[in-house]
């Protein structure tokens, strides 16, 4: 008798589940401490997906199978990254700056009252 393919949505569950227990685990063994709203993340995040299957209730934020939205997988892999000291500063936009002007001349700009 042949097995029963696996259920997509608990594989999710799962690796989701592992990704989280992963990420704190590397911050404890590697002395990074997390910030109050990243623990509490990612526990919040855990017991959730515990609980329903998965983290986020509006389906137009992530997949029918996934167990992690969209911004959470983000900011997920975003904590790993800090554990694992890869840390890089987010990328922010520039604001609004003309095409051709150089950051320097724009802040010069700024600073004269032009803008």
């Amino acid at each position: 008798m042949r097995a029963k393919p696996p259920d997509p949505r608990a594989q999710a569950r799962k690796a989701a589940l592992n990704a989280l227990k992963k990420a704190r685990r590397m911050a404890d063994k590697g002395g990074v401490e997390l910030s109050d709203w990243e623990g509490e993340f990612l526990g919040s995040v855990a017991q959730r997906i515990e609980t329903y299957g998965r983290a986020f209730g509006d389906p137009e934020k992530g997949g029918a199978g996934q167990a992690l939205s969209v911004n959470q997988t983000i900011k997920l892999k975003e904590i790993t990254a800090k554990a694992k000291g890869e840390r890089k500063p987010m990328k922010r936009g520039k604001g609004f700056t003309r095409k051709g002007r150089t950051e320097a001349e724009a802040e010069a700009a700024e600073d004269e009252g032009e803008g």
